[in-house]
């Protein structure tokens, strides 16, 4: 996700996403939506829940803000907090194969993201780079804000970073922030949990970090094998907890198609090519650094990580010296006009399938081309804004989301950005300078229907 503008990915199966300020993105969102198979079967499915309720009249806020000018819509839902309720849902579980892979990632059950923090870049010059943490409005993570996230319930910390701006000229990492990185690592550690890396804000022409096509494959080779040779040094005794992402969302960065595939357009398919060996270039320089990165899990994405970057024809597993020890990754904020879009819905019923619809829908596809086929797919994204207070549909929608996924025998983890209060988008979810849990109703959803 980004800083200002998260995002925006539409997980219809046929499209990834589109944002809602270019009119080309648009058309791509209204296609994918007029394409979504109305007809898709949900017999599987037997949905009891609660309409959404009206709530709140406040405008929702801006990721980036530093000013305060609104009402918190996160204080008028603790007033009809006695009025949430849970929706009851039936989802019947499909096949999942028995295999020490996907026994891995269904403990990991429900995650979290501490974004905007290591993955805040800074585009002008960067005097000193161990300011960037907090550089897009969030405190330092503390260890006391890791346990809080245990604590709440959550088994899965990913922690994206960008590394861009604290490398040298040979993409040599500052070593202070390495030690950072680590720091917070082991925070994570003692806390016995899942843990996620990766490189994240480096796909831009600006970073001179990597971006997929033909003409910067080179230089985006040089830089994934430089940082992951580094990273993977670092980390190479770690148990098999931690878990490495090689990319996130890559894609043509500023391109009509950054966030949707054509399959007819050459540079789609030429992106989704590069792509594949970036994917293959983590792969190797990983399993080369030896110890118990010989088979340590690692994540690797499609186009734009988005359900299509994997659905594809184009996309190729990277070949592996250990056993199906890939973890496919995908970000899913679906469906896009309720979980993202500005100002879209503001309405989710889990008991009505229009609502649910384009989650069974990639879901579903996912679950047919991987996880039935014995290899493991994750949700490292997801997540609904606060969109004029609608707790209660931001519940159904939690509950939906993480039982449908259950049912495929995938984890999601929550993006987290910080954001309660001002113009954009309202993903905050947990206090970083108490701990103090904002949604505890959708997190009881999430944690009842998770995979038990």
């Amino acid at each position: 996700m980004k800083k200002k503008v998260l995002s925006l990915l539409l997980v219809a199966a046929l499209v990834g996403c589109g944002n809602s300020g270019d009119n080309a993105q648009n058309n791509a969102i209204d296609t994918a939506s007029n394409n979504a198979d109305a007809n898709a079967s949900d017999d599987d499915t037997d949905v009891k829940g609660n309409a959404g309720e009206e709530a709140a009249d406040d405008k929702a806020g801006d990721a980036s803000s530093t000013e305060d000018n609104t009402t918190d819509p996160s204080k008028e839902d603790d007033e009809m907090a006695t009025d949430i309720t849970v929706p009851e849902i039936d989802i019947t579980a499909k096949e999942i194969p028995d295999n020490e892979s996907l026994s891995f990632v269904h403990d990991m059950k429900i995650g979290y993201n501490i974004g905007n923090t290591f993955d805040a870049y800074k585009d002008a010059d960067v005097k000193d780079d161990m300011t960037i943490e907090t550089a897009w409005g969030n405190d330092k993570v503390t260890k006391e804000y890791v346990k809080a996230i245990h604590d709440n319930g959550f088994n899965t910390v990913r922690i994206p970073i960008s590394w861009h701006n604290h490398v040298d000229e040979n993409y040599n990492i500052n070593e202070a922030w390495l030690d950072r990185v680590q720091e917070v690592v082991d925070y994570a550690v003692e806390e016995d949990m899942y843990i996620i890396i990766n490189i994240h804000h480096d796909n831009h022409l600006e970073a001179n970090a990597f971006y997929p096509d033909e003409a910067h494959k080179e230089q985006s080779l040089k830089y994934i094998e430089s940082i992951w040779t580094q990273v993977a040094d670092r980390f190479k005794d770690y148990d098999k907890k931690l878990i490495f992402e090689g990319m996130n969302e890559p894609r043509l960065v500023g391109h009509n198609n950054e966030w949707w595939i054509d399959p007819n357009n050459e540079d789609c398919k030429e992106s989704i090519s590069v792509i594949n060996e970036l994917n293959q270039k983590f792969v190797d320089v990983v399993r080369a650094s030896g110890s118990n990165n010989k088979d340590r899990y690692l994540m690797c994405p499609g186009y734009c990580a988005s359900p299509d970057g994997v659905l594809n024809d184009g996309f190729v597993m990277p070949t592996d010296s250990a056993d199906n020890k890939i973890i496919l990754s995908v970000h899913a904020y679906t469906p896009y006009s309720f979980a993202l879009e500005s100002p879209g819905i503001d309405n989710f019923d889990a008991s009505v399938y229009s609502s649910h619809k384009d989650i069974d829908d990639f879901m579903d596809k996912l679950y047919t081309k991987y996880i039935s086929q014995g290899i493991p797919v994750v949700i490292g994204e997801c997540g609904c804004v606060n969109k004029n207070g609608n707790l209660q549909d931001r519940v159904d929608w939690a509950a939906y989301y993480t039982a449908k996924a259950a049912s495929c025998g995938m984890p999601i983890l929550w993006w987290d950005n910080g954001a309660f209060t001002g113009n954009g988008e309202l993903f905050g979810f947990i206090r970083r300078d108490d701990g103090t849990l904002e949604y505890p109703q959708i997190m009881e959803a999430m944690r009842k229907y998770a995979m038990e």
